[in-house]
């Protein structure tokens, strides 16, 4: 089994994601209610996705909360295969869902000069 998929099976509770996987990249498809693209933060640092978004609906005026259900925010992070190509890495948010697709790094020969 991939740490990737590894590491899914240590998210919080709060936290819904899929993992699929394809000849040239996996897809991380993860459920944010509430989020957008300008609420979400991604990196990838040390062979590390990490997940910021903020999933607050707005206040309408005259109003404020009484009862939270869920957090606002949420925040994770995931262990990234070796063999990710995380420079082609390219995520979305429509909907409330991301979907982070990892390429993988193809692998091809290379001639190795010898002096």
């Amino acid at each position: 089994m991939s740490a990737l998929r590894d590491a899914l099976s240590d998210l919080p509770d709060a936290v819904f994601a899929d993992l699929l996987e394809g000849d040239d990249a996996y897809l991380l498809v993860v459920d944010l209610p509430g989020a957008t693209a300008e609420t979400v933060d991604l990196r990838i640092d040390d062979r590390r996705l990490h997940v910021t978004a903020d999933r607050g609906p707005a206040v309408p005026e005259g109003f404020e909360f009484r009862n939270q259900e869920r957090d606002s925010s949420l925040e994770f992070e995931l262990v990234v295969p070796p063999d990710v190509d995380a420079d082609a890495a390219s995520a979305e948010v429509e909907r409330g869902v991301l979907e982070v697709e990892l390429p993988r790094v193809t692998a091809g020969e290379t001639t190795i000069p010898v002096e």
